[in-house]
């Protein structure tokens, strides 16, 4: 169901009504917009290593064996969006070094300032959990996998 213009026009002068109403109109933005937004934004930030738990990240690696496939933005985002602010709960793995509450500071500050700029929405929260540890020795081959 649509809005009517003098409906529309009479959300748009309302002083809470923010940049997504507008005299010409409302604009909506999907939960999956917020999420991959939040996901890219989250590795950029240097020190994160991945996003998502054991299961997703192993569900990530045999999609990145498939051809054609491609490892999906939104893994380990969870979003509660709104009308006018969203909700961000991201789970990360971190890389053996660094500082967790800096690290976590600097997701914060890039998330929130993506989101906020591409889509017009309030951040009122990024929770961030820490599942892991990413250390380099976790990708060297194990001594069993030598051939005979």
């Amino acid at each position: 169901m649509t809005a009517t213009q003098s409906e529309t026009a009479e959300l748009a002068t309302r002083p809470d009504a923010g940049p997504l109403v507008t005299s010409q109109g409302v604009t909506t933005v999907a939960d999956v917009v917020v999420q991959k937004i939040a996901g890219l934004a989250t590795r950029e930030v240097t020190g994160v290593h991945a996003l998502g738990g054991g299961a997703a990240r192993a569900l990530g690696a045999l999609r990145d064996r498939i051809p054609g496939a491609s490892a999906s933005a939104g893994q380990g985002v969870a979003v509660e969006v709104g009308e006018k602010q969203a909700a961000i709960d991201l789970q990360i793995v971190v890389e053996y070094g660094v500082p967790i509450a800096e690290l976590a500071r600097q997701v914060r500050r890039n998330v929130i300032g993506a989101i906020e700029q591409m889509t017009g929405l309030e951040v009122v929260e990024v929770n961030i959990t820490v599942g892991d540890v990413y250390l380099p020795s976790d990708e060297e081959p194990q001594a069993t996998d030598r051939v005979q």
